[in-house]
């Protein structure tokens, strides 16, 4: 047993990580004296000012408490009439999971799209728009799309110019779910303004939870000017801190020195080692390309329970025997390489 837990290592989300080190070590920075309430302290302006170095001068950062959250905030400031919708691919966590939350918090109908990899391209917005064209349904004024997306594939920046070209041309605004943001920029091995502010997205979510953060995700807008009310929405949406230096702190140390994109550089590092690992086992297939911190595995249906009594990880696609597995910041080659051997001992390889 490891710190409490069954398993030697949890390789079924990087929401089961402790906290950075350098993270923690800014929360306790933090933890000095009184400070202003509600954002009006200098960890939080130290942090607005630092998204507008690594955004743009034009974007606008807002703290919050976790990416759902992040999600209706972002999301909300989109919509402009009580008939609004959004169009979204129908693996999105909007739609998949966030337990309705668009839908009963923001009263939106969401227009999910079959896609094979997680990404929209420019023809699913324009096809939904042309059937809905005449009709009595509601109106999309958003495109939202995930980076990464939910099945660990990264947009590239001009498969986002092209979806924010597309969008903007029919006056909606283009949503990026980020949570897994820094795991995408190490990828494409890019600053992370080059599919967002270049590209023309107008609301982005920056995921520190999932990169070594305690509870902190940022909503920016990358027009300053997108943003008016935001500060009010915030309160009405419930996610706005009293004590708002301690997730400031956060993001700002992931912000500085490019530690986000270490964080994320080895998380990737060491999904891309799990799958080479495994790739060659028969019976195992990788089902989706491994462009994150995520493999998507097919894998005999009576290994699974096995392989789950001695780990954590998720069952993906139980009709296809299809797992996920995470790795994080904190996973080390050992933890990966006695997984792989683990997975060999099961399937007989």
């Amino acid at each position: 047993m490891l710190n409490g837990s069954p398993y030697p290592k949890s390789f079924a989300s990087d929401n089961h990580t402790g906290v950075h080190p350098a993270v923690l070590a800014a929360i306790g920075a933090a933890n000095t004296g009184d400070a202003p309430a509600y954002g009006d302290d200098r960890w939080t302006h130290d942090f607005e000012a630092k998204v507008k170095e690594v955004f743009g001068e034009g974007a606008a950062g807002f703290a919050v408490f976790n990416g759902s959250g992040a999600n209706m905030v972002g999301l909300a400031q989109t919509l402009r009439r009580p008939f609004d919708a959004i169009i979204c691919p129908d693996t999105a966590h909007i739609a998949t999971g966030e337990a309705g939350a668009a839908e009963r918090l923001l009263g939106v109908k969401l227009f999910t799209v079959s896609t094979p990899l997680g990404k929209l391209v420019p023809s699913d917005v324009t096809k939904v728009l042309d059937a809905l064209e005449g009709s009595n349904q509601p109106r999309p004024t958003a495109v939202s799309i995930s980076q990464v997306t939910e099945l660990g594939t990264c947009y590239t920046p001009d498969e986002v110019s092209a979806l924010a070209d597309v969008a903007h041309a029919h006056g909606l605004l283009l949503h990026m779910d980020g949570a897994r943001l820094a795991n995408a920029a190490a990828f494409l091995g890019c600053p992370l303004r080059d599919f967002t502010t270049d590209a023309g997205v107008d609301v982005v979510n920056f995921g520190g939870t999932k990169n070594g953060a305690l509870a902190a995700e940022a909503v920016i807008f990358l027009s300053a000017t997108l943003a008016e009310g935001l500060p009010l929405l915030r309160r009405q949406s419930l996610q706005l801190a009293s004590k708002m230096r301690f997730i400031s702190a956060q993001l700002t140390a992931l912000l500085t020195d490019d530690l986000w994109r270490a964080n994320a550089d080895h998380a990737n590092a060491m999904s891309r080692r799990l799958a080479d690992g495994v790739s060659d086992l028969p019976g195992l297939s990788i089902h989706y390309p491994v462009e994150s911190n995520a493999v998507f595995a097919t894998l005999p249906p009576e290994a699974i329970p096995v392989l789950q009594s001695m780990y954590s990880f998720h069952v993906w696609d139980k009709s296809e025997s299809v797992v996920r597995w995470m790795t994080a910041f904190d996973t080390t080659p050992a933890h990966v390489d006695d997984f792989i051997a683990d997975i060999r001992k099961v399937l007989n390889a």
